[in-house]
């Protein structure tokens, strides 16, 4: 009988995840799918670079929709990733997503599990103040310096682009947690920056082709998302 209970949630969580996507949202993470798994196949990529490529598209596609079902492929593709970034000694990206990453997707999880909707099971949206926007602003730019700094003295071989993109992923996971739409100004900005990070990687002979298409298909997906839930946005203020 619990068995059947259990089994029965499991249904309806899957429901509800599924709940508001359209033929062609499906459509569309179908095109990348095959696009990547043809480029892994053309330029003998590595396992680890497709599955974390694959993950992390459908965490941040997902995240984009305000499931909270992106934390789960989201978890999975850090794990792989911080392999990724540890083998191309990108350690600002790896301390990233191994200390702070991972750890933040869980509390994620219940954080977000506060603040669904009833129908279908959607975050609520928010935005920062102006207060919380330029003390946010002032960290960051501090942030990136230090960073900066630190990685030069690990012999870094991108130590800006790793510092920045580091410092500002912890801005933009901290942002995603509290559910602001500030966080997708802060990742087409780390996108852009990871995608010239990954592509001096592959000019030195590492195949991560398909880490180069996921970056891609962030900053894409940054700047849809971006639009989208300021839309959202306004019509969930017109609401209250």
């Amino acid at each position: 009988m619990k068995s059947k209970t259990i089994l029965k949630e499991i249904k309806h969580f899957v429901k509800m995840e599924l709940y508001g996507w359209h033929f062609w949202e499906v459509f569309w993470l179908v095109a990348v799918f095959c696009i990547i798994g043809t480029n892994a196949i053309l330029f003998n990529d590595s396992y680890a670079a497709v599955i974390s490529a694959i993950c992390g598209i459908m965490y941040t596609f997902i995240a984009g929709k305000g499931k909270i079902s992106c934390y789960f492929f989201g978890l999975l593709g850090s794990g792989f990733y911080v392999y990724l970034a540890f083998k191309n000694a990108l350690y600002g990206n790896m301390l990233l997503y191994a200390g702070y990453y991972i750890p933040m997707q869980i509390v994620g999880i219940f954080k977000w599990s506060e603040h669904l909707k009833w129908k279908s099971h959607e975050i609520y949206k928010t935005s920062l103040g102006l207060d919380d926007t330029l003390n946010l602003l002032v960290v960051a730019l501090m942030g990136c310096a230090g960073a900066i700094f630190f990685l030069k003295l690990l012999h870094d071989p991108s130590p800006v682009i790793d510092g920045i993109t580091t410092v500002l992923s912890l801005v933009g996971m901290y942002l995603t947690v509290r559910r602001c739409i500030e966080q997708w100004g802060v990742w087409i900005i780390v996108n852009a920056l990871s995608i010239m990070m990954w592509l001096k990687v592959a000019l030195h002979g590492e195949k991560v082709y398909s880490t180069i298409v996921m970056w891609t298909v962030y900053f894409i997906l940054g700047i849809y998302f971006f639009i989208k839930w300021h839309h959202e946005l306004e019509t969930q203020n017109s609401e209250h």
